[in-house]
């Protein structure tokens, strides 16, 4: 299987407008709704993710406990992962870095910057 950026965040529309925005750089997308949701999806599958968005704020399992789990399984400790959130506080950026997050970036979600930092992190 080819490699899939996931999108989580339990907005339909933000899942769609960041799916949109990848898209047009040729990416396949897998979206989910929370945490749990993205765990379900990606654990048991052979399919290899490229970059990770994540919003913070959502039920079931929120971003940092996602970025948690991501981190403690050895094929996804070195998955780029982006925050993009509404949280703009300095202790919810701190926080998410630590979780382990590598960007943090508040919406709303300017698509050049996202495909800018996108193709940072890729190298």
């Amino acid at each position: 299987m080819g490699k899939k950026v996931l999108i989580v965040d339990d907005s339909e529309m933000i899942r769609n407008f960041h799916s949109y925005i990848l898209k047009t750089l040729g990416l396949e997308i897998v979206t989910a709704v929370d945490g749990v949701d993205a765990l379900e999806k990606i654990y048991g599958k052979d399919e290899e993710l490229l970059i990770c968005l994540t919003d913070i704020n959502m039920p079931n399992m929120d971003g940092y406990t996602l970025i948690e789990r991501l981190r403690e399984d050895p094929r996804f400790e070195d998955l780029p992962i982006i925050i993009i959130s509404t949280e703009e506080e300095l202790q919810d950026k701190k926080r998410g870095l630590e979780a382990g997050a590598n960007l943090y970036i508040v919406k709303p979600t300017d698509p050049d910057e996202l495909i800018e930092n996108i193709r940072m992190l890729l190298g």
